[in-house]
């Protein structure tokens, strides 16, 4: 039987300090590689391609704004803030960045959808069909056309839930919805574009939208026992346990009762 002998000891010290340096070449050759690849210049952010919505801001728009805001090269760029920053520009809900070898960035946009106007008259916020509020210039919108949203912050999700659900019923009475607000207090009010003004009042969204479906289904009904058509309208207070009053145009408020569901 062959028998194996150990190596020497000096020959086995060889050995170790042979692989340490292969090593510690292997080490300083993929540093040289890695500084190299962060110097040259054919690795510096070279173009930035835009994919998706862009109907409120040009691709050129787009680079034009964001390029300088980004720091780095193709391997060090923050590709967080690179979403950050595109998704600062105006009209960008969302930014979705990729690296795109060797120059590159692909960005992946959604744009705000706006569904109305929100906050003061004075006030420029929109909201999308998220129920998120964001600013952007009002004149790349129609803002006669749009209904404007009011509440306090962090309610535009409800308030646009709200109008959503009212809207449709009342365009049935020939009655356009053009403003729905709430107060800090969480009282509801309607303000049409006949002037007339409706109040919900206060209660759980349940609630507030039962009493709305009541008068929508009502109003009508309401309205022709004094020979009139719902764009007569004036005030409606829907804040009555039993009903609603209304006022209506040449009609004396008095002779205008609740009306029980």
């Amino acid at each position: 039987m062959k028998q194996t002998l150990p190596l020497p000891v000096d020959v086995r010290l060889m050995n170790i300090t042979a692989t340490v340096l292969f090593a510690a070449c292997g080490l300083v050759l993929a540093a040289a590689l890695g500084w190299w690849a962060l110097r040259h210049p054919i690795f510096a952010i070279g173009g930035i391609v835009v994919e998706g919505e862009v109907s409120h801001n040009s691709a050129a728009t787009l680079r034009a704004n964001v390029a300088p805001r980004l720091k780095g090269n193709f391997f060090t760029v923050d590709l967080q803030q690179a979403r950050e920053a595109f998704q600062a520009v105006p009209w960008v809900r969302t930014a979705v960045v990729r690296r795109q070898f060797p120059n590159k960035l692909r960005v992946q946009l959604q744009e705000h959808q706006a569904e109305a106007m929100w906050g003061a008259d004075s006030e420029s916020r929109l909201v999308n069909t998220h129920g998120e509020v964001f600013d952007a210039n009002p004149g790349d919108v129609e803002q006669d056309e749009m209904p404007r949203l009011v509440g306090p912050e962090g309610t535009a999700i409800d308030v646009l839930a709200m109008y959503r659900s009212l809207k449709p019923l009342l365009e049935k009475l020939d009655l356009n919805l053009e403003q729905v607000a709430l107060t800090g207090r969480g009282g509801w009010t309607l303000h049409l574009d006949s002037g007339a003004t409706v109040e919900l009042g206060r209660g759980s969204m349940e609630e507030v939208l039962a009493r709305g479906r009541r008068f929508a289904a009502t109003l009508a009904q309401v309205t022709a026992k004094y020979g009139r058509r719902p764009e007569a309208l004036v005030t409606a207070d829907l804040r009555h346990a039993d009903g609603y009053a209304v006022k209506l145009r040449g009609v004396a408020t008095t002779d205008v009762a609740a009306k029980r569901n």
